[in-house]
């Protein structure tokens, strides 16, 4: 299991957590503005980078909030969080 430290909470348990998206990749500024098929590649459709990565993620069984984490999709080895540009 991993430990992934919520920059809120500190250390938890991956299971409290939800994996949001890569940082890259960025939400459409008016979901209503895009198309059915442009808004489903934005939620279902993603790169599955290896490597190291920027993701967001939500922090669902704790403090709710959303954050940054950098991690090794390759290692699973976690570089560090914060709660920067993560809405």
């Amino acid at each position: 299991m991993l430990l992934i430290p919520c920059p809120h909470c500190g250390l938890r348990n991956e299971d409290e957590f939800v994996y949001g998206v890569a940082s890259t990749k960025k939400r459409p500024a008016d979901p209503s503005a895009v198309s059915d098929a442009e808004w489903a590649d934005f939620l279902y459709f993603h790169d599955n980078s290896k490597g190291r990565v920027r993701e967001r993620w939500w922090h669902a069984r704790g403090c709710q909030q959303w954050f940054m984490l950098d991690r090794d999709t390759l290692t699973h080895r976690i570089f560090g969080a914060d709660a920067g540009e993560s809405a």
